[in-house]
């Protein structure tokens, strides 16, 4: 009869350690020099001129537990500031502040729900190649005061002191009970499903 294995121990999804432990090294996120975005796809009538909104995530902080052959300890935590959204698209100043003002009011309610705030505490490595992992973070979306398990496909690579994590991932709003933002006259219309990217840089802290 074939010894059981535990499937914890699948190399494929997580390294298997020899000995003890490598203790997993905080990280915290430098927002000056990360980048994270959201895009919006647009439709209604002007949806054909390409107004589909890139909006950037000014205001965001967080920190990481990272060690590749201890994804045990690996942790993430990211809070937003709702208010710090910005459309970055070649527009009107005046088409900017109604599609802001509608998204902050109206879709975010951000006076109501001021922070969105992601917290993981479970990492599994798809593959390690070259220094750089492909990871999976395991986690709960907190938006518009509504808590969602959602999971984060990332590449990461650690040089020196510096921990960068890129990739990008796909939500429906109305699995926040966000209302779709309607502006220019009824002209511009966002779909359900929205993208985000980052390319996010951490130093290691002491």
């Amino acid at each position: 009869m074939p010894e059981s294995v535990d499937p914890r121990s699948n190399a494929g999804s997580r390294p298997v350690s020899q000995g003890a432990a490598t203790p997993a090294v905080r990280y915290v996120i430098e927002t000056r020099v990360s980048r994270f975005t959201v895009r919006a796809f647009a439709t209604g009538m002007l949806s054909a001129f390409g107004h589909s909104p890139t909006i950037a995530i000014r205001d965001f902080t967080g920190e990481a537990q990272f060690s590749p052959d201890n994804l045990e300890a690996a942790s993430l935590r990211v809070t937003v500031k709702a208010a710090s959204l910005r459309v970055t698209d070649d527009v009107s100043d005046k088409d900017r502040r109604e599609i802001e003002r509608e998204m902050q009011e109206g879709a975010l309610e951000g006076a109501k729900y001021p922070e969105i705030v992601y917290d993981s505490s479970r990492v599994s490595l798809e593959s390690p190649a070259n220094g750089q992992y492909a990871i999976a973070l395991h986690g709960n979306l907190t938006l518009h005061g509504v808590t969602n398990a959602v999971k984060i496909p990332a590449r990461v690579a650690v040089t020196g002191d510096m921990l960068r994590a890129y990739g990008e991932f796909s939500l429906r709003q109305s699995d926040y009970n966000i209302k779709l933002v309607s502006a220019m006259g009824g002209g511009l219309k966002v779909k359900d499903e929205v993208k985000f990217s980052f390319d996010i840089a951490a130093r290691k802290q002491e």
